[in-house]
Parts: C-alpha cells; sequence; structure tokens
C-alpha cells in the first residue's frame, strides 16, 4: 500500500488483485479467489466478460470522450433507445452520470423541478450515496454521515417495512409501514410540500431485504393520490440482480422516476435516471448536466452489459442460481443455531445472523468473512445497520458449481464459528 494513497477507504481485503475473470479473481502471486462480491454488485456479467472488453476496445479506438454539450456521438441515443426496451414501462428518457450518488442527485433535483415542491422523504436503513445531499438522505449507518454535519435540509425518514427484523408477516409489516408513511405526511411533511418518496425495492447496504409487495403497491397509491413523484433507487438491485432485469418488475408497479448504476456496464464507471417523458420535460435546459455524463466507452459497455443479461440469459441465470441458493441456505438453517433468516430475490441474497438472545450477531459474520477467505479463497461481504448480515452477491453469470462451491465454504465457516 503506497503511503500516498489515502487511507479514508474501508477495506474488506487488502488482496493484491491484478487480474479477474468472470466469477474469479487472481492476486500477483497467481492465487485465485471467488468473488461473490462482484466489487458491491457491479461486476454483473462477472469480471472482464469478453463481449464488454471487445465494446470497451472497439469503443475505445474511436471516441474515448465525446463531451455531450459540444457533440453528440451516435452511442448516446443507441443506449438510451435500449434502455427504454428493458426498464419498466413509463420509463421513456434517460440523462446519463457516473455513479449512484450522481444518480440520487439528479433524481431528487429533476423532482424537485418537476413538482416545484422542496421535500423528499427516504426509508429507514436506506443507502443513496455519500456526497452532501445523497448522504442526508442515507440512514443505514451513521459513519456515513458523522462528522459532516450539517447536512442539507427537507429529508424526512419513514420506516422500511422489516418483517424479520419486527417479528411478523409481510402483510402487517406492509400495512404498519404505510400507516406511519401516512402519519408523516400528516405530521412532518405536508404532500404539497413533498416531492419525491425515494426508496430501494429491496434495500442494499440496509440488510438485502425486499419490500412487500403490498407496500410498494401501497406507496404507488399515495403517490398517485398526492402528486407525490415516486422514485425506485435501482443502483443495486436493478440490472437483473433479482433474477429480473430491474426489481420493480417483480410487482408490476411503475415508479416515475429510476436511478440506475452499479451493474449497468459490468464495471465501468456509468449511471443514469430514467423518467416519464413529461417529467423530464420539465427540467430546464441547462440546469443540470455533467463533463462525462454520457461517456461513449461507458455507453458502449452499458450496451454490451444489456445483451449479454437479456439476449445471453444472464438475468434467467440469477433467478435460477438464486433459488439454488436460498434452498440450499435454508437447509443449514436447522442445524446452525444463529442462522436467524435467509431470504432473497434472484443473486440478491442475505443470511442474518442473532446470538441466542436475538441481539444481532456481527462478530460472527465478521469470523465468517474471515474463514471463508482464509480457508476457502471465497469471498463475501457484510451489510446492514448492525453488520450482521452476510450478503451473497455473486456476478449474474455464476455457474452451478460456483454456488455450490461457496455454499461449502459457508458451511464450513459455521462449523468453525459455532459457540463451543
Amino acid at each position: 500500500m503506497s503511503d500516498h494513497l489515502a487511507k479514508v477507504w474501508y477495506s474488506v481485503t487488502d488482496l493484491p488483485v491484478v487480474e479477474g475473470n468472470g466469477c474469479v479473481v487472481r492476486t500477483a502471486d497467481g492465487t485465485e479467489y471467488l468473488d461473490f462480491t462482484s466489487g458491491i454488485a457491479v461486476t454483473s456479467t462477472g469480471h472482464c466478460h469478453p463481449k464488454v472488453v471487445a465494446a470497451i476496445q472497439d469503443q475505445a479506438t474511436r471516441f474515448i470522450h465525446s463531451q455531450v454539450n459540444c457533440y453528440r456521438n451516435p452511442i448516446v441515443a443507441q443506449l438510451a433507445d435500449r434502455l427504454a426496451d428493458v426498464t419498466p414501462d413509463g420509463i421513456d428518457q434517460f440523462f446519463y452520470c457516473n455513479s449512484g450518488a450522481e444518480a440520487t442527485e439528479a433524481a431528487v433535483k429533476l423532482a424537485r423541478q418537476a413538482t416545484q415542491r422542496p421535500n423528499v422523504i427516504v426509508m429507514d436503513a436506506a443507502f443513496h450515496g455519500r456526497t452532501a445531499l445523497a448522504m442526508a438522505m442515507t440512514t443505514s449507518k451513521t459513519i456515513y454521515r458523522a462528522g459532516f454535519q450539517p447536512l442539507p435540509a427537507g429529508i424526512f425518514v419513514a420506516p422500511f417495512p422489516k418483517a424479520f427484523e419486527w417479528g411478523v408477516d409481510d402483510e402487517t409489516a406492509a400495512a404498519r409501514a404505510l400507516a406511519a408513511l401516512e402519519h408523516l405526511l400528516v405530521s412532518q411533511t405536508a404532500p404539497s410540500e413533498t416531492a419525491a418518496i425515494v426508496l430501494e425495492p429491496v434495500l442494499g447496504e440496509g440488510g438485502y431485504i425486499a419490500a412487500p409487495a403490498a407496500y410498494i403497491e401501497g406507496v404507488r397509491a399515495i403517490c398517485d393520490r398526492t402528486g407525490i413523484l415516486f422514485v425506485a433507487d435501482e443502483v443495486q438491485c436493478g440490472f437483473g440482480r433479482t433474477g429480473r432485469m430491474f426489481a420493480m418488475d417483480h410487482y408490476g408497479v411503475r415508479p416515475d422516476l429510476l436511478m440506475m448504476a452499479k451493474g449497468i456496464a459490468s464495471g465501468f464507471p456509468f449511471a443514469a435516471i430514467g423518467a416519464r417523458a413529461d417529467i423530464m420535460e420539465r427540467w430546464p435546459v441547462g440546469s443540470h448536466g455533467g463533463t462525462y455524463g454520457g461517456n461513449p466507452i461507458g455507453c458502449a459497455a452499458a450496451l454490451a452489459t444489456i445483451e449479454v443479461l437479456v439476449d445471453d440469459g444472464a438475468v434467467a441465470n440469477a433467478a435460477a442460481r438464486g433459488e439454488q441458493l436460498v434452498t440450499a441456505l435454508r437447509a443449514l438453517q436447522p442445524t446452525h443455531k444463529g442462522l436467524a433468516d435467509v431470504r432473497g430475490l434472484g443473486l440478491m441474497v442475505a443470511t442474518e445472523f442473532t446470538t441466542a438472545d436475538g441481539a444481532p450477531d456481527a462478530a460472527r459474520v465478521s469470523a465468517i468473512v474471515a474463514h471463508c477467505l482464509e480457508a476457502h479463497h471465497v469471498l463475501f461481504m457484510n451489510c446492514g445497520t448492525y453488520g450482521n448480515i452476510l450478503r451473497w452477491m455473486p456476478p449474474l453469470v455464476v455457474s452451478a458449481a460456483e454456488i455450490d462451491q461457496a455454499v461449502a465454504a459457508f458451511e464450513d465457516a459455521l462449523t468453525a464459528t459455532a459457540a463451543a
């Protein structure tokens, strides 16, 4: 590690990786590791997928930076047309940026312009990024906000339905959370002052918790009644991660705005927001932009990624491998104390750990992650407010044999870390 590199990054490992292919990364000495982090759910098509690499190489020979204010490379429109094909119905027009945090900022700016209202509602345990406004909207852990106050105002927090944590079924959790959201609208931020409700259909950093269908439907109904915009943050759960192209596809509910990043371009820094055309048209020309948004190499990587996900069957593979994974993990629960919950959609799967008295067991998760790394060369990460959730987010091209390999490593770690 260079003394000239900032120390601010948190490290899961200090592996000196030099290359990766598919679900495997390699260190300088040639040691291979099975990567079930995917660079935090980013390498959707695996490391260095041949089609993505070829698209990047080809585009790099013709144009590296064609700035959209100065001129328009045709690939910018080509990607917009393709995104219109694969995003939920009603998402018609797209704006490009570089990261999930930038997508958050853009979505809120658009919502405020479109509605002429100032406030935004987010969920508890949400993660929307680390820039100033996105940080104000992030509630999953204090580490993301501590020391940076004061943060931008106008952000209000509603409870996300957490059936397991609350000890209730999905229907009860949805009803409780919707009642709290309605209460927020009469107690803290009036509908006439609320531009958007921004939510992750499946919480990412907050614990890999999928919202019950009744909750998503209820939020849509509230938005329809009040004129508030429904903004779906699919930065982590989009682009096939849940076994469908977007998590909102599981619900059959249309968002007004859609935020995209992470898996959109297989690791190339690229992001976007999409919205209904009538909403996009309320954004004054020149009021938002960015030097690198719509970078042609990023567009090429995104187009190739969509081809692999849709045409080559990676989304379908995510659904099948996710079912295989959840079935295998649930089979371990009866014989391994502390493995309190297994949940997930597609390849966005959580294994949550608690102590004998039901408290979050972050220490157990840390020990399991360390054991899998050291004894089996399998890479995992945790998540959740208390760090007691091990999340499973392999590339969407993962094979059945690689799922079995990771589950075997996990099972060994369960035994090795069990209390005496």
